[in-house]
C-alpha cells in the first residue's frame, strides 16, 4: 500500500512563491501518475496538476497554468509542486494523490495524503 505524505505548506503573502513535496512509500511499481488537488474552504477538491511517472509528461488545470509548476524525482520517490504568483484565491488544503497508469490525467486518483494547508493573505 502506497503511503503518501505532503509537506511545504504555511501562510504566506500574496506573490510570493511556495513549493509542496509529497514523498511516495511502499509504491512497487514505475507505472504510475501523480496528482495534486485542492480543496478551499466550503468547496469541492480541485484537480490542479499531474506527471506521468513513466514519461514525465505534465497536465495543468487552466486555473494555473503558467503559474504552478509539476516536477518529479523518481529516486526519491517525491513530487513537487512549485506555485509562484500566489494569490488569496489560492488558499486550501493540497492534496498530493497517486493512481496506476502511464498517462497524466485528472480522474481515477485512489491513493491520498492528508492534505497540507496553504493560506495566502492579500
Amino acid at each position: 500500500q502506497v503511503q503518501l505524505v505532503e509537506s511545504g505548506g504555511g501562510l504566506v503573502q500574496a506573490g510570493v512563491s511556495l513549493r509542496l513535496s509529497c514523498v511516495a512509500s511502499g509504491r512497487i511499481s514505475n507505472t504510475y501518475v501523480m496528482g495534486w488537488f485542492r480543496q478551499a474552504p466550503g468547496k469541492e477538491r480541485d484537480f490542479v496538476a499531474a506527471i506521468s511517472g513513466y514519461d514525465g509528461m505534465t497536465l495543468y488545470a487552466d486555473s494555473v497554468k503558467g503559474r504552478f509548476t509539476i516536477t518529479r524525482d523518481n529516486a526519491k520517490n517525491t513530487v513537487f509542486l512549485l506555485m509562484n504568483s500566489l494569490n488569496p484565491e489560492a488558499t486550501a488544503v493540497y492534496y498530493c494523490a497517486e493512481r496506476r497508469g502511464v498517462s497524466e490525467t485528472s480522474q481515477g486518483y485512489d491513493m491520498w495524503g492528508q492534505g497540507t494547508q496553504v493560506t495566502v493573505s492579500s
